[in-house]
Protein backbone atom coordinates (compact mmCIF):
# COMPACT_ATOMS: atom_id res chain seq x y z
CA UNK A 1 0.00 0.00 0.00
CA UNK A 2 1.43 3.35 -1.03
CA UNK A 3 1.55 6.14 1.42
CA UNK A 4 0.71 9.75 0.72
CA UNK A 5 3.60 11.97 -0.29
CA UNK A 6 5.42 13.53 2.61
CA UNK A 7 5.33 17.28 2.82
CA UNK A 8 8.67 19.05 3.06
CA UNK A 9 7.50 22.17 4.80
CA UNK A 10 7.84 23.90 8.14
CA UNK A 11 4.08 23.49 8.37
CA UNK A 12 4.18 19.70 8.06
CA UNK A 13 3.08 17.51 10.96
CA UNK A 14 3.06 13.77 11.59
CA UNK A 15 -0.30 12.19 10.91
CA UNK A 16 -0.76 10.71 14.41
CA UNK A 17 -0.08 14.06 16.08
CA UNK A 18 -2.45 15.81 13.68
CA UNK A 19 -5.28 13.40 14.53
CA UNK A 20 -4.74 13.83 18.27
CA UNK A 21 -4.67 17.63 17.89
CA UNK A 22 -8.04 17.43 16.15
CA UNK A 23 -9.51 15.54 19.11
CA UNK A 24 -9.99 12.32 17.15
CA UNK A 25 -7.97 10.13 19.52
CA UNK A 26 -4.72 9.86 21.46
CA UNK A 27 -1.54 9.56 19.41
CA UNK A 28 -1.30 5.85 20.16
CA UNK A 29 -4.89 5.24 19.04
CA UNK A 30 -4.22 7.37 15.96
CA UNK A 31 -1.35 5.04 15.06
CA UNK A 32 -3.78 2.11 15.23
CA UNK A 33 -6.16 3.95 12.89
CA UNK A 34 -3.34 4.47 10.38
CA UNK A 35 -2.05 0.91 10.54
CA UNK A 36 -5.56 -0.50 10.08
CA UNK A 37 -6.02 1.44 6.84
CA UNK A 38 -8.77 3.72 8.16
CA UNK A 39 -6.99 7.00 7.38
CA UNK A 40 -6.86 8.66 3.97
CA UNK A 41 -4.92 11.77 2.99
CA UNK A 42 -6.41 13.45 -0.05
CA UNK A 43 -7.07 10.52 -2.40
CA UNK A 44 -4.73 7.91 -0.89
CA UNK A 45 -5.09 5.52 2.02
CA UNK A 46 -1.97 5.74 4.17
CA UNK A 47 -0.27 3.04 6.19
CA UNK A 48 3.04 4.68 7.05
CA UNK A 49 3.27 6.20 10.54
CA UNK A 50 6.02 8.52 9.34
CA UNK A 51 3.62 10.24 6.94
CA UNK A 52 3.48 14.00 7.35
CA UNK A 53 0.71 16.28 6.16
CA UNK A 54 0.26 20.01 5.68
CA UNK A 55 -2.92 21.01 7.56
CA UNK A 56 -3.32 24.07 5.31
CA UNK A 57 -3.25 22.06 2.11
CA UNK A 58 -4.08 18.40 2.73
CA UNK A 59 -7.49 16.88 3.43
CA UNK A 60 -7.56 14.06 5.98
CA UNK A 61 -10.33 11.48 6.30
CA UNK A 62 -11.02 8.85 8.98
CA UNK A 63 -13.48 6.13 8.01
CA UNK A 64 -14.53 8.30 5.08
CA UNK A 65 -15.31 11.37 7.22
CA UNK A 66 -13.18 14.46 6.73
CA UNK A 67 -11.34 15.63 9.82
CA UNK A 68 -11.67 19.31 10.63
CA UNK A 69 -8.41 20.74 11.88
CA UNK A 70 -8.75 22.60 15.15
CA UNK A 71 -6.71 25.78 14.83
CA UNK A 72 -7.82 27.28 18.13
CA UNK A 73 -8.28 25.06 21.15
CA UNK A 74 -10.91 25.68 23.80
CA UNK A 75 -10.37 24.92 27.49
CA UNK A 76 -13.47 25.38 29.63
CA UNK A 77 -14.64 24.59 33.14
CA UNK A 78 -18.24 23.94 34.21
CA UNK A 79 -19.60 23.91 37.75
CA UNK A 80 -21.74 20.85 37.03
CA UNK A 81 -25.28 20.82 38.41
CA UNK A 82 -26.84 17.74 39.98
CA UNK A 83 -28.95 15.35 37.91
CA UNK A 84 -26.97 15.80 34.70
CA UNK A 85 -25.22 13.06 32.72
CA UNK A 86 -21.60 13.44 31.64
CA UNK A 87 -22.13 12.57 28.00
CA UNK A 88 -22.57 14.38 24.68
CA UNK A 89 -26.14 13.10 24.28
CA UNK A 90 -28.52 10.70 26.00
CA UNK A 91 -30.90 8.37 24.19
CA UNK A 92 -33.22 8.33 27.22
CA UNK A 93 -33.74 12.09 27.11
CA UNK A 94 -31.99 12.84 30.40
CA UNK A 95 -30.26 16.18 30.93
CA UNK A 96 -26.59 16.22 29.87
CA UNK A 97 -23.70 18.51 30.72
CA UNK A 98 -23.68 19.77 27.11
CA UNK A 99 -26.91 21.67 27.81
CA UNK A 100 -24.83 23.99 30.00
CA UNK A 101 -21.79 24.35 27.75
CA UNK A 102 -22.31 26.80 24.91
CA UNK A 103 -19.25 26.86 22.68
CA UNK A 104 -18.70 27.81 19.04
CA UNK A 105 -16.32 24.85 18.82
CA UNK A 106 -17.20 21.23 19.48
CA UNK A 107 -15.82 20.37 22.91
CA UNK A 108 -16.21 17.29 25.09
CA UNK A 109 -15.77 16.55 28.80
CA UNK A 110 -12.44 15.40 30.24
CA UNK A 111 -13.33 12.38 32.36
CA UNK A 112 -16.68 11.95 34.07
CA UNK A 113 -18.73 12.88 37.09
CA UNK A 114 -21.68 10.63 37.89
CA UNK A 115 -25.24 11.91 37.58
CA UNK A 116 -25.63 13.13 41.16
CA UNK A 117 -22.09 14.47 41.67
CA UNK A 118 -21.68 18.22 41.25
CA UNK A 119 -18.71 20.50 40.75
CA UNK A 120 -15.67 20.97 38.55
CA UNK A 121 -15.77 19.37 35.10
CA UNK A 122 -13.30 20.34 32.36
CA UNK A 123 -14.03 20.49 28.62
CA UNK A 124 -11.75 20.79 25.59
CA UNK A 125 -11.29 20.01 21.91
CA UNK A 126 -7.59 19.27 22.47
CA UNK A 127 -7.45 15.49 22.33
CA UNK A 128 -3.81 15.14 23.38
CA UNK A 129 -4.35 17.38 26.40
CA UNK A 130 -7.40 15.38 27.48
CA UNK A 131 -5.68 12.02 27.07
CA UNK A 132 -2.66 13.13 29.10
CA UNK A 133 -4.77 14.52 31.93
CA UNK A 134 -6.76 11.29 32.19
CA UNK A 135 -3.77 8.95 32.09
CA UNK A 136 -3.53 7.09 35.44
CA UNK A 137 0.19 7.71 35.86
CA UNK A 138 -0.34 11.49 35.98
CA UNK A 139 -2.16 11.29 39.35
CA UNK A 140 -3.84 14.68 38.96
CA UNK A 141 -5.20 15.75 42.39
CA UNK A 142 -9.00 16.07 42.58
CA UNK A 143 -10.64 17.49 45.70
CA UNK A 144 -14.17 16.80 46.94
CA UNK A 145 -16.58 18.02 49.60
CA UNK A 146 -18.35 14.92 50.90
CA UNK A 147 -21.56 15.05 52.98
CA UNK A 148 -22.40 11.83 54.85
CA UNK A 149 -25.51 10.49 56.57
CA UNK A 150 -23.74 10.30 59.95
CA UNK A 151 -20.56 11.36 61.70
CA UNK A 152 -17.44 9.76 60.27
CA UNK A 153 -15.07 7.88 62.56
CA UNK A 154 -11.55 9.27 62.72
CA UNK A 155 -10.21 5.72 62.39
CA UNK A 156 -11.91 5.43 59.02
CA UNK A 157 -10.27 8.66 57.88
CA UNK A 158 -6.90 7.28 58.98
CA UNK A 159 -7.52 4.14 56.94
CA UNK A 160 -8.48 6.19 53.89
CA UNK A 161 -5.29 8.20 54.31
CA UNK A 162 -3.30 4.98 54.19
CA UNK A 163 -5.29 3.36 51.36
CA UNK A 164 -8.03 0.72 51.50
CA UNK A 165 -8.89 -2.30 49.38
CA UNK A 166 -11.89 -1.94 47.07
CA UNK A 167 -13.24 -4.40 44.52
CA UNK A 168 -10.76 -3.12 41.92
CA UNK A 169 -7.71 -3.10 44.21
CA UNK A 170 -6.01 -0.87 46.75
CA UNK A 171 -6.65 2.85 46.62
CA UNK A 172 -3.80 5.31 46.72
CA UNK A 173 -3.48 7.28 49.97
CA UNK A 174 -6.11 10.03 50.16
CA UNK A 175 -5.88 13.36 51.97
CA UNK A 176 -8.83 13.69 54.35
CA UNK A 177 -9.96 16.31 56.88
CA UNK A 178 -13.12 17.09 58.80
CA UNK A 179 -14.91 20.26 57.75
CA UNK A 180 -15.35 22.52 60.82
CA UNK A 181 -18.88 23.04 62.11
CA UNK A 182 -20.29 19.98 60.32
CA UNK A 183 -20.55 17.68 63.35
CA UNK A 184 -18.09 15.34 61.57
CA UNK A 185 -20.64 14.64 58.81
CA UNK A 186 -18.74 16.61 56.15
CA UNK A 187 -15.27 15.68 54.92
CA UNK A 188 -12.78 17.21 52.53
CA UNK A 189 -11.06 14.54 50.43
CA UNK A 190 -8.33 14.73 47.79
CA UNK A 191 -7.61 11.69 45.61
CA UNK A 192 -5.03 11.19 42.89
CA UNK A 193 -6.73 8.49 40.85
CA UNK A 194 -9.53 8.42 38.29
CA UNK A 195 -11.45 5.29 39.26
CA UNK A 196 -15.16 5.04 38.64
CA UNK A 197 -17.17 6.42 41.61
CA UNK A 198 -14.04 6.11 43.74
CA UNK A 199 -14.89 8.62 46.49
CA UNK A 200 -18.43 7.28 46.91
CA UNK A 201 -17.13 3.71 47.11
CA UNK A 202 -14.47 4.65 49.65
CA UNK A 203 -17.11 5.78 52.14
CA UNK A 204 -19.63 3.08 51.21
CA UNK A 205 -16.88 0.59 52.10
CA UNK A 206 -17.34 1.66 55.75
CA UNK A 207 -21.15 1.67 55.57
CA UNK A 208 -21.73 5.42 55.09
CA UNK A 209 -24.27 6.85 52.68
CA UNK A 210 -22.94 9.76 50.64
CA UNK A 211 -25.71 12.35 50.63
CA UNK A 212 -23.83 14.96 48.59
CA UNK A 213 -20.60 14.84 46.60
CA UNK A 214 -19.15 18.03 45.16
CA UNK A 215 -15.84 18.24 43.29
CA UNK A 216 -14.40 21.55 44.43
CA UNK A 217 -11.07 21.42 42.56
CA UNK A 218 -9.33 19.66 39.68
CA UNK A 219 -5.60 20.31 39.97
CA UNK A 220 -5.25 24.11 40.11
CA UNK A 221 -8.83 24.72 38.91
CA UNK A 222 -11.22 25.71 41.71
CA UNK A 223 -14.98 26.26 41.60
CA UNK A 224 -14.55 29.39 43.75
CA UNK A 225 -16.56 32.24 42.24
CA UNK A 226 -18.20 29.96 39.65
CA UNK A 227 -21.95 29.59 40.16
CA UNK A 228 -23.64 26.22 39.76
CA UNK A 229 -24.26 25.67 36.04
CA UNK A 230 -21.87 28.45 35.01
CA UNK A 231 -18.99 28.02 32.54
CA UNK A 232 -15.76 29.96 32.09
CA UNK A 233 -12.51 29.65 30.19
CA UNK A 234 -9.46 28.32 31.98
CA UNK A 235 -7.00 31.07 32.82
CA UNK A 236 -3.52 30.98 31.23
CA UNK A 237 -2.02 30.16 34.64
CA UNK A 238 -4.45 27.26 35.18
CA UNK A 239 -3.75 25.91 31.71
CA UNK A 240 0.02 26.11 32.18
CA UNK A 241 -0.21 24.22 35.49
CA UNK A 242 -2.52 21.55 34.04
CA UNK A 243 -0.14 21.03 31.12
CA UNK A 244 2.71 20.67 33.60
CA UNK A 245 0.76 18.13 35.65
CA UNK A 246 -0.10 16.28 32.44
CA UNK A 247 3.59 16.02 31.50
CA UNK A 248 3.22 18.13 28.36
CA UNK A 249 5.95 20.38 27.08
CA UNK A 250 4.99 23.98 26.49
CA UNK A 251 4.81 24.99 22.82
Amino acid sequence: MKSAPKVNSVDSIRINRFLSMCGISSRRKAEELVLSGRVRVNDRVIGDLATKINPRRDRVFVDGQQVAHVHDYSYLVLNKPKDTITTLSDERGRHTVMEWVKSKRRVYPIGRLDRHTTGILLFTNDGEFAQNLMHPRREIPKSYHVTLDRAVAREHLRQLAAGIRLSDGMTSPAECFLIPGSKSKEVGVTVHEGRNREVRRMFEHFGYEVLKLDRVAYGPVSKEGLARGAVRKLSPAELRELRRLAGMDED
